[in-house]
């Protein structure tokens, strides 16, 4: 009689249930829709510049941080007239109505990315994390991957970054 191992059929199981627990982790973060993910690139020795999107959440939820290697500190902002003069300001979240675009971009909602780890040069990679939180206060980490664009340029996509349908 044939000794069967148990051993490569635990190891078979173990990465079943890896690919099932992916599954539901990428089927969690399909409630939050992210376009257009871009930095601002910088100059040498520059020390923060500037995160945009677009965010659409299928259920009502609330942008509260944003996590980055690219950084020491990552903080959400908006641009707001105070005295007649626009003024920069961290602020503890960003709303996310159900169904609704929010635009993170130049002169409005945004995220910082202060003490920047090295110079941002177009076309880079930067990876970030959102943490939103839902109605019940549950927070869940959805993964995005932002393209540096020159600094000159404006919250429309880069020519080279236009969508085709």
């Amino acid at each position: 009689m044939k000794k069967i191992s148990i051993k490569p059929l635990a190891a078979a199981f173990a990465v079943c249930a890896l690919a099932l627990f992916n599954q539901a982790a990428v089927a969690q973060d399909a409630t939050l829709k992210i376009d257009e993910p871009w930095v601002r690139a910088t100059v040498p020795n520059q020390h923060a510049t500037g995160v945009f999107m677009r965010l659409t959440s299928s259920a009502a939820g609330r942008l509260v941080a944003v996590e980055s290697d690219a950084a020491k500190h990552v903080e959400v902002h908006e641009m707001a007239m105070q005295d007649n003069v626009m003024k920069m300001r961290q602020v503890p979240g960003i709303d996310l109505p159900a169904g609704q675009a929010v635009e993170l971009k130049p002169g409005g909602y945004h995220v910082m990315l202060i003490d920047l780890a090295r110079q941002i040069t177009p076309g880079d990679h930067i990876a970030l994390t959102l943490v939103v939180e839902d109605a019940k206060q549950q927070q869940r980490r959805v993964p995005v991957d932002a393209i540096a664009r020159p600094l000159n340029a404006s919250a429309a996509p880069a020519a080279d970054h236009a969508h085709k349908k």
